[in-house]
């Protein structure tokens, strides 16, 4: 089974708050409109309708360049 991770801050309009993590790390990056949603670990997790779940909080947007 595949680690997954929740997703805090970041865009409202995200289409998922829970997305796998492969590996388990620092950051987990999203692409999304052109650029990336990046995302930082936590100490923290909350329980999701899968399970308990590691935070990723937003930090930062970056575009991809052209």
């Amino acid at each position: 089974m595949a680690a997954k991770a929740f997703l805090e801050g970041g865009p409202e309009d995200l289409p998922t708050r829970i997305v796998p993590i492969s590996p388990p790390g620092f950051e987990i990056k999203i692409p999304r409109r052109g650029g990336y949603e990046h995302f930082k670990n936590t100490p923290r997790h909350t329980d999701t309708a899968e399970g308990k779940l590691p935070v990723y909080e937003w930090f930062e947007r970056t575009e991809i360049a052209e």
